[in-house]
């Protein structure tokens, strides 16, 4: 009957190899070889040593499932973390153009269509019923009254 340290150092150059296939990072594949062994020791009279290569690649790979698993995980939960933190902040151009008041509503409407969804003229003109025309001088007064309106609010 072999000795744990006669096992050790039959075995775990090929246990490490192992683990460092399953999970592609060394000081990873270092710890699950070391848990292997451990658990090796802890067990060392009630195991079957002519199993012994087998029944430690069985623990590395067990081991590495737990570690998948468990990084699935916890990046599941990183990314439902960081969705309910805080929702989109609106760039500031949308806010501009909710937030100015001398804006009248069709003005509004063709600059966020414009800058905000990126329709063309053609597009807002079909959507709000104008010719390309006033759409097009409605898009030169909002953008008139947005920089007005937004050089009052930076001087202040």
């Amino acid at each position: 009957m072999a000795t744990f340290e006669e096992v050790y150092r039959r075995h775990a150059q090929m246990v490490f190899r192992c683990a460092l296939g399953l999970v592609g990072r060394t000081e990873l594949a270092e710890d699950l070889t070391s848990e292997a062994f451990l658990a090796l020791l802890r067990n060392f009279d009630r195991i079957d040593h002519d199993q012994l290569p087998g029944w430690l690649l069985s623990v590395v790979r067990n081991r590495a499932r737990d570690w998948w698993r468990r990084e699935r995980v916890q990046q599941r939960h990183e990314r439902e973390a960081s969705a309910a933190e805080e929702p989109a902040a609106a760039p500031p151009l949308e806010l501009w153009i909710l937030d100015c008041e001398e804006l009248k509503p069709v003005h509004r409407s063709c600059l966020m269509l414009r800058y905000v969804y990126e329709f063309t003229r053609e597009e807002i003109a079909d959507r709000l019923g104008l010719t390309e025309m006033q759409v097009k001088g409605h898009l030169q007064y909002g953008l008139a009254l947005l920089r007005k309106t937004y050089r009052k609010t930076n001087v202040a």
